[in-house]
């Protein structure tokens, strides 16, 4: 919101400098972003100076060129060749010393010492437009004989610059968005800080009726759209250029002038906060304004030449034939002002600020009465900044207010009622205002005491605060006057002691192993919890069936349709994106909340019992292992490197090593995968290659290998896992190797399995070191090469030991699996 200082001052009385208006208004909430110079003038007429002609003659070379010794009170007066016909000695003029800067549009010129037909000139004597303090060209200035030699022309022309106040308004802060808005906290924080001020704007006494000659009747179909809706007809207006006092003040804020109609209505909203419109009485066939919706696939064109096409829920102001203006957010092209204009129809009104919203949004227009519009103006202001307009209108188009005033209030919109108890508003504040106090702060915000007793206050918000409708808010605004910086710091803390949640150890588990895969190569990306509905309608996958997708209701497009059930097709996204940017070798991972819709667990009682929320981790790899290296040759990405960053995770929040069962995923998402599950049958984590197919869909031309793990079932697995350090064992580990013949349909976890079973005790580790099929194998065979670490913490193993191990568990795997020893 860009205020103008000088503007401000027109509302409430201060002698604040420009730098103190912006602390003040930051202390009250209403933060400054920006505070800059505006010059009436450009250059401000620096380096311009009242001067007197002392003689003036033709000069030697040219039969319209004069030479002038010019006096600008300095002591020599100074030579000046001129062009202008009306030169003359005696005068007194404006002159543009050497060095001065003058402007010519966008283009500048400096005055420097230079030569004319072979005459030495040092300086110029200026005509009005040349140094903006009007349009005539046809001669230099000549000023009054009573003009001090040698006074700049700043202080001449009674230059006075004035000062762009930018506030960043905050969403709740709809009050503010006007100058006379601003200036009510101004005069608050004025009030409360002891300085003598006083808070006014014009009255509306000049207002009245001239005649009857246009009447406009008005109807509002939908009440709760529009909650009011005020017009006035204006006649025999001279729609021309404004004058200049009002195109100043347009000019500082940054809007442009158009017309003495239009820029009275912008000026109205800028400085009340009541958006206006003005029709051309011409448009509004029948004489009569009807608000309705329901004008759905009516074709519009916007003022700016835009066509739309309105909805059943967008409002309109229409003629008994067509819609005029998009209610709140644009006018229509051919209703506005144009210099054809003569009578005028003059509109301020009320729409509650979600149709606004709405129909903005949906449109995808945004003016700065939409802005004002969505966020709620003051309800009982549209009469006061209807009477200014038509005031002005008279004054400046020489129009006639041709109508009594048509307000349709159907029903009023009351203040807030708010009960603030003291001791409530010092206890949330922190320190004891005193009752006069905060009764002084409530009254000089407009708000009005209904009743005052002992305890407290009976208060009336006024309707265009709304943001304050609670006691939190009340003291809040009391506070913001007050000024925080008041509120001293105790010298005493007060502190409850809290403790670490079940929440906070598996966050502070999160972000340990979001660090370990940042230091393994991994980038986090973070997705949209919305995601298409073709992800899970068209790809038939069996885990993530569509019946189980928690659907959007009101979704705003195609690809926010549902929740996602995976955080498989976000990462997806992400690595299409990047591999069409070159982006080819990529590991990503990703934590956060997938969702799912049980019909069987939905009861009328409790509904909310069929969805879940539970949060997964994902890890996405995709590209080669090792490119470009001087010292190892190019190496693509395998599932096996996927499964070390898994086991790595697993390990790293204490899974203990075979408290997960591996089975093959039947998951069609994966050409082939594995499956880690609990003793009980719950998947915890899926790894694999996904489909072919699948990655035909996004248009992915490499292997991606995709992990997913149930993050909160991970958790909920070592609960009850207790830290513990031991010594590391002094006594040597043995390793033994077994390379098994077994059938084709065996797997490896079933003889991890089986190995485990054989001994709990002295059997640390099992891993599969080769897999072959082919030559010199019976038909259906393969070998396994196995692994198998023993060790006993308490003692060194024997042979006799070790062998009664291995021999025990060759006989487990030969009658369990039928594996013979090749």
């Amino acid at each position: 919101m860009k205020i103008s200082y000088k503007w401000l001052k027109e509302y409430v009385d201060f002698s604040l400098t420009p730098e103190e208006v912006a602390v003040a208004l930051t202390s009250t909430g209403l933060e400054v972003g920006a505070l800059d110079e505006v010059e009436t003038i450009r250059g401000g007429l620096k380096g311009l100076y009242v001067g007197k002609v002392l003689t003036c003659e033709v000069h030697p070379n040219s039969d319209h060129l004069h030479v002038t010794s010019v006096d600008l009170g300095k002591g020599e007066p100074q030579q000046i060749v001129c062009g202008a016909p009306n030169v003359a000695a005696g005068q007194k003029v404006i002159v543009a010393d050497l060095g001065c800067v003058l402007y010519d549009g966008d283009n500048e010129f400096t005055i420097k010492r230079s030569k004319l037909r072979g005459v030495e000139s040092l300086g110029m004597i200026c005509a009005e437009d040349e140094i903006g303090v009007g349009t005539g060209h046809d001669g230099i200035i000549v000023l009054p004989e009573n003009a001090p030699v040698g006074q700049p022309a700043s202080e001449y022309y009674q230059l006075d610059s004035d000062w762009l106040i930018e506030i960043d308004i905050t969403a709740n802060r709809a009050d503010a968005l006007s100058h006379y808005g601003v200036a009510r906290d101004l005069y608050a924080w004025l009030k409360q800080n002891g300085y003598e001020t006083s808070l006014h704007r014009p009255s509306c006494d000049d207002f009245k009726v001239d005649n009857h000659d246009l009447p406009i009747d008005v109807t509002i179909e939908n009440t709760d759209a529009c909650r009011r809706y005020a017009c006035l007809s204006i006649t025999d207006c001279e729609v021309k250029e404004s004058p200049q006092w009002l195109k100043d003040k347009l000019n500082v804020i940054g809007l442009r002038p158009i017309n003495n109609i239009v820029d009275i209505t912008n000026y109205i909203m800028m400085a009340y906060g009541q958006p206006m419109h003005c029709f051309d009485a011409d448009m509004v066939k029948g004489n009569h304004i009807i608000v309705k919706d329901k004008n759905e696939g009516k074709k519009f064109v916007t003022l700016d030449g835009d066509e739309h096409t309105l909805g059943e829920h967008d409002l309109a102001i229409c003629n008994e034939e067509d819609p005029m203006c998009i209610a709140g957010v644009f006018g229509g092209k051919g209703s506005g002002t144009y210099e054809t204009t003569r009578n005028v129809v003059l509109e301020s009104a009320y729409f509650h600020p979600t149709w606004i919203r709405k129909s903005a949004r949906r449109h995808g227009l945004s003016t700065d009465a939409s802005f004002r519009f969505e966020r709620g103006i003051d309800p009982n202001g549209t009469i006061y900044a209807l009477k200014q307009a038509a005031i002005l209108c008279k004054e400046l188009a020489g129009g006639k207010v041709s109508m009594e005033i048509r307000d349709e209030y159907p029903n009023k919109i009351e203040g807030f009622p708010v009960r603030l108890n003291y001791e409530y508003c010092d206890r949330l504040i922190g320190k004891k205002l005193g009752n006069d106090t905060i009764i002084q702060i409530v009254e000089s915000l407009e708000m009005k005491i209904e009743q005052e007793d002992a305890e407290g206050l009976d208060l009336l918000v006024p309707p265009y605060r709304v943001d304050v409708q609670r006691p939190c808010d009340v003291v809040e605004d009391i506070l913001r006057i007050y000024g925080y910086n008041n509120v001293e710091i105790p010298t005493e803390l007060k502190s409850s002691l809290t403790i670490a949640e079940e929440a906070d150890k598996n966050y502070h588990r999160e972000n340990i192993i979001g660090e370990q895969l940042v230091g393994a190569g991994f980038s986090e990306i973070m997705n949209n919890s919305l995601t298409k509905s073709s992800y899970y309608e068209e790809a038939a996958l069996n885990v993530y069936p569509w019946e189980e997708t928690v659907k959007v209701m009101n979704p705003l497009s195609n690809d926010l349709g549902v929740m996602r059930q995976t955080l498989l097709f976000g990462g997806l996204e992400s690595i299409v994106r990047n591999v069409n940017r070159k982006a080819q070798n990529l590991r990503f991972f990703e934590v956060g909340n997938v969702y799912k819709y049980n019909k069987e667990k939905w009861t009328e009682d409790s509904p909310i019992k069929a969805y879940t929320q539970e949060c997964h981790m994902a890890l996405w790899l995709t590209g080669k292992r090792v490119q470009g290296s001087w010292a190892h040759p190019d190496e693509e990405s395998t599932f096996y490197e996927l499964k070390a960053y898994v086991e790595n995770i697993l390990r790293r929040i204490g899974i203990a090593q075979g408290l997960l069962v591996s089975e093959k995923s039947d998951n069609n998402a994966f050409d082939k995968a594995i499956a880690l599950k609990t003793r009980a049958g719950k998947v915890l984590v899926e790894m694999g290659i996904l489909s072919h197919k699948l990655l035909k869909s996004f248009d992915i031309n490499q292997k991606v290998y995709y992990a997913e793990l149930d993050w909160a079932g991970l958790m909920k697995a070592i609960r009850k896992n207790k830290l513990q350090y031991h010594e590391i064992s002094k006594y040597p580990a043995v390793s033994r190797d077994l390379a098994l013949l077994v059938d084709n349909n065996v797997e490896f976890a079933q003889i991890e399995e089986i190995a485990r079973q054989t001994d709990k005790k002295l059997l640390k580790r099992v891993e599969l070191f080769d897999v072959y099929q082919g030559k010199n194998l019976p038909e259906g065979k393969k070998s396994y090469a196995v692994n198998f670490i023993l060790q006993d913490e308490t003692k060194t193993l024997n042979d006799k030991a070790i062998d009664a191990i291995m021999q025990k568990l060759i006989k487990n795997l030969t009658n369990k699996l039928g594996a013979e020893l090749r």
